[in-house]
């Protein structure tokens, strides 16, 4: 019989965290990875370069949280930003600050992440067993007592039975890193709710089949905004890029969860792009005269050149009616209207998000009213954890569901051990 204090079922971030500090405070710990690595995930987080934080004070990063910023209060109080980057700082990881107080390593290579997290986990004495997946929670007497697991390696189904049990399996998106969604599972067996999951952080499909001739543009200082119905809803303020079938980058993620709710709803959704957000309306018309006056035996695309991307300059000239070669002078007020409402509403009709698989995070999850805030315990199962993403938690890009999960995972390890002694 295999017995054990804790298991800690997923190898991601929360599971890192839950199983390092669980043995780092003497529990007897194992880990259990269905791949035959751990972290897969989180060594292509933030594009293989891991943004696993942010410096905002308290108040401001609950902001970036879709409605659970009063559940994640306690384990940020307990272990916030600057706990991490010390933590990681401790164990030999250089950190860098970058612009929007996102943290990353310094070598800007998520696999470093993984590397020290895995080292101080074995340094702490936590067992790590891969290639193995869990089949199911044992329960008995409302209390679980351990998990039944398949060792793909040795081809062989084995029980592990422990006195706690941390679910830190993720979510759905990337299923490739393992991402499958058996926390969902587990949960659902044993009677907790599991609130609807979808996309979020999530790249979008849109109408406009001009999109294709804009792949791969990148543009930068635009404010976006999304509107349902015709009603404007969010607005975000950064970066989008331009895809073979619509639009993603920063602005994009950060308003994806909002796209994605609002159609599930079937509302009419759209995306506008204020390409000059630094000029009002009548700054911005003060330049496009100017620009029409000092130009004004030049064609109309000559101007657009000290506007605009090259890429766009053709879908301007499209979509305002203003021929391309049209002399500057021969402009009228109404097309200069055009023009400028154009470029400060620049819109996009959505057709729908890009499947969950390719969504940076999922939103839904096990509901967060069946799990204790101040321990991460189950208020349905005895001596059952949860932490990271498979709890209905979700932020925007930013580093803010990376520290969601190192720090529900560290108060989950942690209060294990309470639950251990008692």
């Amino acid at each position: 019989m295999q017995k054990y204090d804790i298991i800690v079922i997923g190898g991601g971030p929360a599971g890192l965290m839950a199983a390092g500090r669980a043995a780092e405070l003497g529990a007897k710990t194992i880990l259990i990875e269905k791949n035959n690595r751990i972290g897969r995930k989180l060594s292509i987080t933030g594009k293989g370069r891991c943004n696993f934080t942010n410096t905002l004070e308290l108040a401001d990063f609950l902001k970036h949280f879709n409605n659970q910023g009063r559940f994640l209060r306690n384990p940020f109080s307990s272990f916030f930003s600057n706990d991490l980057i010390d933590f990681f700082n401790n164990l030999g990881l250089d950190t860098v600050i970058e612009r929007g107080g996102r943290v990353f390593p310094k070598s800007e290579k998520a696999l470093d992440v993984v590397d020290v997290l895995k080292k101080w986990c074995y340094k702490s004495g936590a067992e790590i067993k891969s290639n193995c997946e869990v089949k199911q929670l044992i329960i008995n007497n409302d209390k679980v007592d351990g998990i039944k697991v398949y060792n793909k390696t040795e081809n062989r189904s084995i029980q592990y039975f422990s006195k706690v049990v941390i679910v830190a399996t993720g979510g759905v998106s990337y299923p490739r890193t393992g991402s499958t969604g058996d926390g969902y599972r587990f949960a659902k067996s044993i009677g907790h709710k599991i609130i609807p999951v979808r996309p979020s952080l999530v790249p979008l499909e849109v109408e406009q089949e001009f999109c294709m001739k804009l792949n791969e543009l990148n543009l930068k200082n635009v404010l976006v905004s999304v509107w349902v119905n015709n009603k404007k809803e969010k607005d975000a303020f950064g970066e989008l890029t331009f895809t073979e079938f619509g639009i993603s980058g920063p602005t994009i993620l950060t308003l994806s969860q909002t796209v994605v709710d609002a159609l599930n709803n079937n509302n009419k959704v759209k995306i506008n792009i204020d390409l000059k957000p630094a000029l009002d309306n009548n700054k911005l018309d003060t330049r496009l005269l100017r620009e029409l006056n000092n130009n004004g035996k030049n064609h109309f695309r000559e101007i657009l050149k000290s506007l605009l991307p090259s890429k766009l300059i053709p879908i301007c000239s499209e979509l305002t009616g203003i021929p391309a070669d049209k002399l500057c002078n021969q402009i009228s007020s109404k097309e200069r209207k055009k023009l400028r409402v154009w470029l400060k509403e620049f819109s996009l009709d959505i057709k729908s998000a890009r499947p969950i698989s390719e969504a940076i995070v999922t939103a839904g999850g096990v509901d967060l009213k069946e799990v204790d805030k101040k321990t991460m315990s189950s208020k349905l199962v005895n001596n059952l954890f949860f932490a990271g993403e498979v709890l209905d938690i979700d932020a925007d890009t930013g580093g803010y569901n990376l520290q969601a999960a190192f720090s529900t995972g560290r108060m989950a390890g942690e209060e294990a051990v309470k639950q251990c002694e008692s």
